[in-house]
């Protein structure tokens, strides 16, 4: 997942004509785990079309101080490529509280509609780039902060966010708190053949961020379900 801090990296089978067509992909794409990826500004503009895949998570905002200037025309071009798609937050908890990030998000392209099209917004709680693994809090601290900002995000749109996390960053700065599994859905972050050891509290992952060196931007998810599942997922 990408913050603010900048480094200097970076066959078909020929049948008669009474007998329908089938779309092999479509019956591919219902068997595998749906392919998707994330972005933030530094993917700038973004060829859709090229990448093959069926849903994103676009970065809308860090903090309460940025938001991502690529936001509008990265969402909506997801959204015109036919894309499910939804928004994430950088999390902050050393700046201000959960509720006061929430609403930050929520004001500036986090929200959640019921069309089929719009997953719940994102929660990214990670590795602080900018000092402390975790952002100065204490376990319980951190627990409490993630709280406030997925009941006011609820609160707000029905939707619980879903929660972005590595499991080693949920042991260390939250103690491997099991208070989410039943709520939020868990995007694990882990770059190697499978997801591993989850947090507590979760039995399953929704989405496996599995790589950042994937064709065409970098990083590359899979949703663990079939399309109709990640339809689901946009519906509520």
């Amino acid at each position: 997942m990408k913050y603010l801090i900048t480094f200097v990296t970076l066959a078909t089978v020929g049948f008669a004509s009474t007998v329908p067509a089938i779309d092999e992909t479509s019956l591919l794409e219902k068997r595998a785990q749906p392919e998707g990826v994330d972005v933030a500004s530094w993917q700038g503009n973004v060829n859709w079309a090229s990448l093959g895949v069926s849903f994103a998570y676009i970065k809308a905002t860090e903090g309460t101080g940025y938001t991502n200037p690529y936001f509008t025309s990265q969402y909506n071009g997801a959204y015109n490529a036919g894309l499910i798609r939804g928004a994430y937050h950088f999390a902050r908890p050393d700046v201000s509280s959960g509720a006061t990030q929430a609403n930050y998000f929520l004001a500036h392209g986090g929200g959640w509609s019921n069309d089929g099209k719009t997953l719940p917004g994102a929660l990214d709680i990670e590795y602080n780039p900018y000092g402390a693994t975790c952002y100065g809090l204490s376990a319980s601290s951190m627990v409490a902060w993630i709280h406030d900002f997925a009941n006011t995000y609820h609160a707000a749109t029905t939707r619980y966010p879903v929660i972005y996390t590595t499991t080693d960053w949920w042991t260390t700065c939250t103690g491997n708190n099991s208070g989410f599994g039943t709520t939020s859905p868990l995007w694990i972050a882990r770059y190697a053949s499978s997801p591993g050891t989850l947090p507590a509290g979760w039995s399953y992952h929704t989405f496996w961020q599995y790589t950042s060196t994937g064709s065409g931007v970098g990083d590359h998810d899979r949703f663990n379900g079939d399309t109709a599942g990640l339809k689901r997922m946009a519906t509520g």
